[in-house]
């Protein structure tokens, strides 16, 4: 499974989704995992090993409920975020350039970069996983947790529309780089 994944985010035309991302500050990729690797994430919002439970509205939010997940993370979320970063700090550091006149900010290697977050005493892993009922939303923000960050995030639907839900809506608005 991992080489699948590793290959399926090497095959995406990179090129095309950092037109996007310069573009609108988001894009969008086909689907990578499988309907039953979607299945299995999904299960493990009741069967995971997590750090912490967070329930929206006690902290305004929004409704619904939201899942750290702990070390060691699954398989699939591990992949996935190797996968992606070492294409996606290629895209982040040509923003540090552009925007802020940087060198590259960012290691090339995933690793690394969790490196420098344990360096900094940020230790505690921040993939999470959502659960949605009906009505349920999550307010507008960003996700900053500590002095490293990656200026990107990758989220993955794993319900099927039309099929596990109807309606509902998905916003992104580009916003600044930095506090």
């Amino acid at each position: 499974m991992t080489t699948d994944i590793n290959r399926g985010v090497d095959d995406l035309d990179w090129d095309a989704l950092a037109g996007h991302l310069d573009a609108g500050g988001h894009a969008v990729t086909p689907p990578l995992l499988s309907p039953d690797e979607c299945d299995e994430l999904a299960a493990l919002f009741d069967g995971g090993r997590f750090r912490s439970t967070i329930e929206m509205a006690r902290h305004r939010f929004g409704d619904g409920r939201y899942r750290y997940f702990d070390h060691p993370l699954p398989e699939t979320i591990a992949t996935l975020r190797g996968s992606f970063y070492l294409h996606l700090a290629t895209i982040a550091n040509r923003w540090a350039g552009l925007l802020r006149g940087d060198n590259p900010t960012f290691p090339v290697e995933h690793e690394e970069l969790l490196e420098r977050c344990r360096a900094a005493g940020q230790t505690r892993p921040t993939p999470l996983i959502l659960r949605y009922g009906e009505g349920n939303w999550n307010a507008l923000h960003r996700d900053l947790y500590g002095a490293v960050y990656f200026p990107f995030q990758i989220l993955t639907v794993l319900s099927r529309p039309g099929e596990d839900f109807d309606g509902g809506e998905f916003v992104l608005l580009p916003t600044a780089v930095g506090r």
